[in-house]
Protein backbone atom coordinates (compact mmCIF):
# COMPACT_ATOMS: atom_id res chain seq x y z
CA UNK A 1 0.00 0.00 0.00
CA UNK A 2 1.08 3.90 -1.10
CA UNK A 3 1.79 5.52 1.70
CA UNK A 4 0.01 9.28 2.02
CA UNK A 5 0.28 12.00 -0.56
CA UNK A 6 -0.61 15.23 1.05
CA UNK A 7 0.27 18.49 -0.41
CA UNK A 8 2.61 20.24 1.65
CA UNK A 9 4.60 23.49 1.86
CA UNK A 10 6.85 25.49 4.27
CA UNK A 11 5.39 28.47 6.32
CA UNK A 12 7.72 30.73 8.86
CA UNK A 13 8.68 28.36 11.60
CA UNK A 14 6.04 25.56 10.02
CA UNK A 15 5.32 22.73 7.81
CA UNK A 16 1.80 22.34 6.73
CA UNK A 17 0.35 19.16 5.02
CA UNK A 18 -3.14 19.03 3.37
CA UNK A 19 -4.06 15.05 2.82
CA UNK A 20 -5.46 13.63 0.21
CA UNK A 21 -7.77 10.59 -0.17
CA UNK A 22 -4.84 8.61 -1.31
CA UNK A 23 -2.60 6.25 0.67
CA UNK A 24 -4.87 4.34 3.10
CA UNK A 25 -7.09 1.06 3.98
CA UNK A 26 -10.29 2.48 4.18
CA UNK A 27 -12.42 0.80 0.83
CA UNK A 28 -15.59 1.83 -0.37
CA UNK A 29 -16.81 5.37 -0.63
CA UNK A 30 -14.23 5.95 1.99
CA UNK A 31 -11.39 5.25 -0.17
CA UNK A 32 -8.30 5.18 1.05
CA UNK A 33 -7.35 7.81 3.59
CA UNK A 34 -10.68 8.68 5.32
CA UNK A 35 -9.59 10.64 8.69
CA UNK A 36 -13.24 10.97 9.55
CA UNK A 37 -14.73 8.99 13.09
CA UNK A 38 -18.29 10.18 12.00
CA UNK A 39 -19.07 7.70 8.81
CA UNK A 40 -19.91 4.59 8.67
CA UNK A 41 -16.21 3.16 8.03
CA UNK A 42 -14.44 0.96 10.35
CA UNK A 43 -12.39 2.42 13.04
CA UNK A 44 -9.77 0.38 13.12
CA UNK A 45 -9.13 1.70 9.58
CA UNK A 46 -10.13 5.41 10.23
CA UNK A 47 -7.10 5.16 13.45
CA UNK A 48 -4.43 3.54 10.84
CA UNK A 49 -5.30 6.19 8.20
CA UNK A 50 -4.32 8.95 11.09
CA UNK A 51 -1.12 7.09 12.13
CA UNK A 52 0.01 7.12 8.54
CA UNK A 53 -0.36 10.57 8.31
CA UNK A 54 1.08 11.18 11.80
CA UNK A 55 3.99 9.22 10.26
CA UNK A 56 4.84 10.82 7.56
CA UNK A 57 4.88 14.00 8.94
CA UNK A 58 7.30 12.41 11.37
CA UNK A 59 5.40 12.94 14.37
CA UNK A 60 3.93 10.68 17.13
CA UNK A 61 0.25 9.95 17.49
CA UNK A 62 0.57 11.43 20.81
CA UNK A 63 1.87 14.81 18.90
CA UNK A 64 -1.67 15.22 16.98
CA UNK A 65 -4.20 17.22 18.87
CA UNK A 66 -7.84 17.70 17.06
CA UNK A 67 -11.46 18.87 18.25
CA UNK A 68 -14.84 17.84 18.09
CA UNK A 69 -15.61 20.15 15.12
CA UNK A 70 -18.99 21.98 15.71
CA UNK A 71 -19.17 24.76 12.55
CA UNK A 72 -18.51 27.57 14.74
CA UNK A 73 -15.68 29.55 16.01
CA UNK A 74 -14.54 28.64 19.13
CA UNK A 75 -10.11 27.91 19.30
CA UNK A 76 -8.42 25.46 21.57
CA UNK A 77 -4.82 26.74 22.77
CA UNK A 78 -2.37 23.62 23.37
CA UNK A 79 -0.13 23.90 26.24
CA UNK A 80 0.76 20.31 26.39
CA UNK A 81 0.37 16.97 24.27
CA UNK A 82 -2.90 15.47 24.25
CA UNK A 83 -1.19 11.56 24.29
CA UNK A 84 -1.97 8.75 21.36
CA UNK A 85 -5.88 7.55 22.22
CA UNK A 86 -7.39 11.06 20.73
CA UNK A 87 -5.94 10.22 17.46
CA UNK A 88 -5.82 6.51 17.26
CA UNK A 89 -8.51 6.08 19.19
CA UNK A 90 -11.79 7.49 17.46
CA UNK A 91 -14.53 8.23 19.18
CA UNK A 92 -12.43 9.60 22.45
CA UNK A 93 -14.16 12.67 24.27
CA UNK A 94 -12.79 15.91 22.26
CA UNK A 95 -13.64 19.47 23.03
CA UNK A 96 -15.75 20.83 20.86
CA UNK A 97 -13.78 23.73 18.81
CA UNK A 98 -12.50 24.71 15.45
CA UNK A 99 -10.00 25.94 15.72
CA UNK A 100 -6.11 25.19 17.30
CA UNK A 101 -3.42 27.37 18.74
CA UNK A 102 0.21 26.19 20.27
CA UNK A 103 3.37 27.76 20.69
CA UNK A 104 5.13 23.92 21.16
CA UNK A 105 7.40 22.65 18.59
CA UNK A 106 6.11 19.07 17.12
CA UNK A 107 2.39 19.16 18.14
CA UNK A 108 0.64 18.81 15.03
CA UNK A 109 -2.89 20.66 15.17
CA UNK A 110 -5.24 18.74 12.55
CA UNK A 111 -9.23 19.33 11.26
CA UNK A 112 -10.98 17.30 8.81
CA UNK A 113 -13.16 18.62 6.14
CA UNK A 114 -15.34 17.47 2.87
CA UNK A 115 -15.80 20.27 1.03
CA UNK A 116 -15.47 22.83 4.28
CA UNK A 117 -12.05 24.84 4.31
CA UNK A 118 -8.39 24.13 6.66
CA UNK A 119 -6.36 27.15 7.04
CA UNK A 120 -3.26 27.00 8.60
CA UNK A 121 -1.29 30.18 10.38
CA UNK A 122 2.05 30.65 11.13
CA UNK A 123 4.35 32.81 12.66
CA UNK A 124 7.70 32.76 14.94
CA UNK A 125 6.87 31.07 17.82
CA UNK A 126 2.84 30.03 17.00
CA UNK A 127 1.04 28.11 14.68
CA UNK A 128 -2.75 27.53 14.31
CA UNK A 129 -4.97 25.13 12.22
CA UNK A 130 -8.72 26.15 11.37
CA UNK A 131 -11.95 24.13 9.62
CA UNK A 132 -13.25 27.06 7.83
CA UNK A 133 -17.22 26.45 6.61
CA UNK A 134 -19.26 29.31 5.73
CA UNK A 135 -20.57 29.05 9.04
CA UNK A 136 -17.41 29.26 10.97
CA UNK A 137 -16.18 32.05 8.87
CA UNK A 138 -19.20 33.88 9.20
CA UNK A 139 -18.42 33.93 12.95
CA UNK A 140 -15.44 35.49 12.02
CA UNK A 141 -13.15 32.24 13.34
CA UNK A 142 -10.31 33.51 10.97
CA UNK A 143 -9.96 36.84 12.96
CA UNK A 144 -10.36 35.45 16.30
CA UNK A 145 -7.40 33.36 15.53
CA UNK A 146 -4.62 36.10 13.98
CA UNK A 147 -6.03 38.20 16.71
CA UNK A 148 -3.94 35.33 19.11
CA UNK A 149 -0.88 35.86 17.30
CA UNK A 150 1.69 38.61 18.74
CA UNK A 151 2.46 39.98 14.64
CA UNK A 152 0.15 38.80 11.60
CA UNK A 153 0.87 35.40 10.62
CA UNK A 154 1.25 34.03 7.59
CA UNK A 155 -1.58 31.76 5.75
CA UNK A 156 -1.86 28.95 3.94
CA UNK A 157 -5.75 27.90 2.47
CA UNK A 158 -6.10 24.32 1.65
CA UNK A 159 -8.48 22.26 -1.11
CA UNK A 160 -12.40 23.48 -0.50
CA UNK A 161 -15.58 23.17 -2.57
CA UNK A 162 -14.96 26.11 -4.99
CA UNK A 163 -17.74 28.51 -6.38
CA UNK A 164 -18.32 25.95 -8.97
CA UNK A 165 -19.94 23.76 -7.18
CA UNK A 166 -20.88 25.53 -3.96
CA UNK A 167 -24.71 26.99 -4.46
CA UNK A 168 -26.06 28.00 -1.87
CA UNK A 169 -29.49 29.69 -0.19
CA UNK A 170 -30.34 33.68 0.41
CA UNK A 171 -29.63 33.32 4.29
CA UNK A 172 -26.23 31.88 3.32
CA UNK A 173 -25.31 34.70 0.67
CA UNK A 174 -26.73 37.24 3.52
CA UNK A 175 -23.69 36.74 5.60
CA UNK A 176 -21.00 37.58 3.56
CA UNK A 177 -23.22 40.49 1.78
CA UNK A 178 -20.38 43.09 2.68
CA UNK A 179 -18.15 41.14 0.83
CA UNK A 180 -18.05 42.00 -2.62
CA UNK A 181 -17.31 39.62 -5.84
CA UNK A 182 -17.27 36.48 -3.03
CA UNK A 183 -20.87 35.02 -4.86
CA UNK A 184 -21.94 34.82 -8.04
CA UNK A 185 -25.67 34.23 -8.23
CA UNK A 186 -26.06 31.78 -5.74
CA UNK A 187 -22.95 30.42 -6.16
CA UNK A 188 -20.61 31.33 -2.96
CA UNK A 189 -16.25 31.43 -3.18
CA UNK A 190 -15.30 30.73 0.51
CA UNK A 191 -11.60 30.72 -0.76
CA UNK A 192 -12.63 34.14 -1.94
CA UNK A 193 -14.16 34.82 1.22
CA UNK A 194 -11.42 33.22 3.26
CA UNK A 195 -8.62 35.86 1.41
CA UNK A 196 -10.94 39.17 2.70
CA UNK A 197 -11.15 37.84 5.84
CA UNK A 198 -7.27 37.25 5.88
CA UNK A 199 -6.49 40.77 4.33
CA UNK A 200 -8.86 41.98 6.90
CA UNK A 201 -7.11 40.89 9.81
CA UNK A 202 -3.77 41.96 8.63
CA UNK A 203 -2.40 39.05 6.54
CA UNK A 204 0.37 39.73 3.67
CA UNK A 205 1.30 36.04 3.30
CA UNK A 206 -1.36 34.09 1.93
CA UNK A 207 -0.31 30.42 0.08
CA UNK A 208 -3.70 28.81 -1.43
CA UNK A 209 -3.63 25.28 -3.33
CA UNK A 210 -6.53 26.37 -5.10
CA UNK A 211 -8.43 22.59 -5.93
CA UNK A 212 -12.25 22.03 -5.37
CA UNK A 213 -12.67 19.35 -3.57
CA UNK A 214 -16.09 18.40 -5.43
CA UNK A 215 -14.31 19.08 -8.95
CA UNK A 216 -11.31 16.47 -7.79
CA UNK A 217 -13.07 13.37 -7.09
CA UNK A 218 -9.34 11.32 -7.85
CA UNK A 219 -8.05 13.62 -5.06
CA UNK A 220 -11.00 14.35 -2.24
CA UNK A 221 -13.57 13.59 -0.28
CA UNK A 222 -17.20 15.86 -0.80
CA UNK A 223 -19.75 15.97 0.84
CA UNK A 224 -21.76 17.59 -1.47
CA UNK A 225 -20.66 15.66 -4.59
CA UNK A 226 -21.32 12.27 -2.84
CA UNK A 227 -24.77 12.66 -1.02
CA UNK A 228 -22.53 12.95 2.69
CA UNK A 229 -21.54 8.95 2.16
CA UNK A 230 -17.99 10.16 1.97
CA UNK A 231 -14.61 10.23 4.13
CA UNK A 232 -12.99 13.47 5.31
CA UNK A 233 -9.49 14.81 4.75
CA UNK A 234 -7.02 16.69 6.51
CA UNK A 235 -5.15 20.01 7.50
CA UNK A 236 -2.55 19.83 9.70
CA UNK A 237 0.46 22.85 10.84
CA UNK A 238 3.30 21.95 13.49
CA UNK A 239 5.83 24.31 13.96
CA UNK A 240 9.69 22.89 12.79
CA UNK A 241 11.07 25.79 14.52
Amino acid sequence: MSPPEPIELDLPGARVAFSTRLGGVSEGPYRSLNLGILTDDEPERVGENRRRLATHAGLEAGSVAMGWQVHGAELAAWTERPGSDDLLAPGAPLAQVDGHLTDLFGLGLLVLGADCMPVALAAPGRVAMLHCGWRGLAADIVAAAVARFDEPPAAALGPAIGRCCYEVGPEVLAEFEELDGVAEGRMLDIRAVAHRKLAAAGVRRIEDVDLCTSCRADLFFSHRRDDGVTGRQGGMVWRTA
